[in-house]
């Protein structure tokens, strides 16, 4: 087994904490635990790919808000100086645990995200209303002096079709059964009886694009998910439809959705998730006006980052004592 790369000696140590976009670590947390015996820097801003290294390359250990920063292994390669990984969440898909477990830097992870789990369903609903009753456009007009300019329609009686159940997916079920709607569900693994249990109708993937009049996606982004949603399943979707994707941007053929949304064959999409994050200026679904943008603050609320915060200084304060918490563990 690789032994972990030492503490620094005769200095302080010294931390990122890399993509706090909000400018809002800093006091979601209490920090001074790390400041009294290592230099702890807030970055705000992304970093490019191509910048990676040099500017990270005075630093012992490294804070990751969950799947923000890529650090693949060509990169932990280029740090020698790094020590320590504290990432946020379990799931590390933009970070080669295999690499640097290689390299003898620990990873260090942080558990749920208390009461903000069910975050991302919330904002997923967000969208849903926003689409559907056109509330940005009728509030941007409020502030130019209009008065109703576009008619809504409602969500009850209306059908939910969700690609993917598993606990943010059901949660969707149950909020959709609240509005009054009807449910169905598909994903590659789905039966009825667990469809069932998870407060949906189970469909074959063909008839809920055909019949949802709001499609809305619950999967995880793996080597089978990416790409599910494909040109074709666009295609089958009602001309009024809508669709959401708070999950991951790869799940869906985004050029086939900018043709679907360019092209009026959908009647929108609420989308939170791109496949490159942040998103370009100059990205051509910003343009779009049947398109509703959030900039990925699924969990982004203030229960999650001050779970994950306080996790995270737990975490690098035992390995400054030579003790690491919550180690993710080699396969």
């Amino acid at each position: 087994m690789t032994q972990h790369r030492p503490l620094p000696t005769g200095r302080r140590a010294r931390i990122a904490v890399l993509d706090d976009y909000m400018g809002v670590a800093h006091r979601l947390a209490d920090w001074s635990v790390l400041e009294k015996r290592a230099d702890v820097t807030f970055i705000r801003h992304a970093i490019e790919p191509a910048r990676l290294v040099e500017e990270l390359a005075p630093y012992d250990a490294i804070c990751l808000m969950r799947e923000r920063t890529d650090l693949p292994a060509e990169i932990l390669k280029g740090l020698p100086n790094l020590k320590a990984i504290a990432a946020t969440g379990r799931r590390t898909r933009t970070l080669d645990s295999a690499a640097a477990a290689e390299l003898g830097i620990p990873i260090m992870t942080t558990e749920g995200s208390g009461n903000g789990i069910y975050a991302t369903v919330e904002l997923a609903w967000g969208l849903i209303i926003g689409l559907m009753r056109h509330i940005p456009d009728e509030a941007a007009a409020m502030r130019d002096g209009a008065w109703q300019t576009r008619l809504g329609r409602a969500l009850y009686g209306r059908t939910l079709g969700l690609v993917g159940l598993g606990k943010l997916g059901s949660r969707m079920a149950l909020v959709a059964r609240a509005f009054g709607m009807n449910v169905i569900a598909w994903s590659p693994n789905l039966t009825e009886a667990r469809a069932a249990e998870g407060g949906a109708d189970y469909a074959d993937k063909d008839s809920l694009f055909r019949t949802a009049d709001i499609v809305s996606l619950h999967l995880v982004l793996g080597e089978t998910t990416k790409g599910i949603v494909t040109a074709k399943d666009l295609g089958r979707m009602k001309s009024d439809a809508l669709l959401i994707n708070t999950s991951r941007g790869p799940l869906v053929d985004h050029d086939a959705l900018i043709e679907a949304l360019s092209n009026g064959r959908i009647g929108g999409a609420g989308i939170d998730v791109y496949d490159s994050e942040p998103l370009a200026a100059d990205a051509a679904i910003r343009a779009m006006p049947n398109a509703l943008l959030t900039p990925h603050l699924g969990y982004s609320v203030r229960e999650t980052f001050e779970s994950f915060y306080s996790q995270t200084v737990e975490n690098l304060d035992g390995w400054l004592d030579g003790k690491p918490r919550r180690l993710l563990l080699p396969n």
